[in-house]
């Protein structure tokens, strides 16, 4: 089963190695036919401490790291530059 993908914002890096990621879909809703912004926070594993707030990373499914990490951060845009 391949591994879902998801891209967000770093609300919070307070934690050692755990970043909040708020990612945003956007859904049409089922009865008013409109599309309507979901967001949702995700907890995610950053091994060296290089995200930032305000950051777009991409985040990968795992297997659960702890009681509410079971995602891990790929790619961060800003450390590119």
């Amino acid at each position: 089963m391949p591994k879902r993908i998801l891209e967000g914002v770093v609300t919070s890096n307070s934690c050692d190695k755990t970043v909040t990621v708020l990612v945003t879909r956007r859904v049409m809703h089922p009865k008013y036919k409109k599309y309507v912004n979901i967001t949702k926070k995700f907890h995610a594993h950053d091994e060296k401490n290089e995200c930032n707030i305000g950051d777009h990373v991409a985040i990968c499914e795992t297997s659960p790291i702890s009681k509410t990490k079971c995602w891990v951060v790929v790619e961060n845009d800003a450390a590119k530059e």
